[in-house]
């Protein structure tokens, strides 16, 4: 993750980090009661609103104070935007990359080379399909954006006691998982 993201999260710039954490928020919200064609739609609207209206002042302006400034937008006309050839292929290596180590993990474990891990993918999948019951998918992702510009601060400001209480649930939770692991034949114990 990038430092300019770090700072983002961490509320380095209390202004910045409000803009962007109320602008996704605003953005996921307005997601939960119209269509994404709609929010769209409406963002273009605004964002011409606003450019249209700033051109035809600065034109008026212009034009009463009888200078020549031209364009208001000029220097965001002339920035190159064009994604290059060397971007695309960065991007797709990472993509397929990515996409191939899943591939492998996702055969490993619906294959079980690994009875207790997939016992652990069970598990988890059989608890998603709770928190699906409960949640959609959009709240989830208002959830986690909200998580993101939080959690960081707070683990930031307490991280001695969080590192105390996670240190005792690691311990407990691989404790157990040792016991699971001597009962069921055939599970083996990883080495850490």
């Amino acid at each position: 993750m990038g430092a300019a993201a770090i700072d983002l999260l961490y509320w380095r710039n209390v202004k910045q980090s409000g803009a962007v954490f109320s602008s996704v928020l605003l953005l996921l919200f307005s997601l939960t009661q119209f269509s994404v064609v709609s929010v769209g739609a409406y963002l273009a609207l605004a964002a011409l609103s606003a450019t249209i209206s700033f051109r035809i002042y600065k034109s008026v302006l212009q034009a009463v104070q009888k200078t020549d400034e031209g364009h208001p937008f000029k220097a965001y006309l002339e920035i190159e935007i064009a994604l290059s050839q060397d971007q695309i292929s960065k991007y797709a290596d990472k993509i397929l990359l990515y996409t191939n180590t899943c591939m492998k993990e996702l055969r490993r474990l619906f294959l079980v080379q690994d009875l207790v891990d997939s016992l652990k993918f069970a598990v988890l999948m059989w608890l998603l399909t709770y928190v699906g019951a409960l949640f959609n998918g959009l709240t989830l992702l208002i959830l986690a954006v909200v998580s993101m510009f939080t959690l960081p601060v707070v683990y930031e400001k307490h991280q001695a006691q969080i590192d105390q209480y996670v240190g005792l649930i690691r311990t407990q939770v691989n404790s157990v998982v040792g016991k699971i692991q001597a009962k069921i034949p055939g599970a083996k114990r990883k080495e850490e």
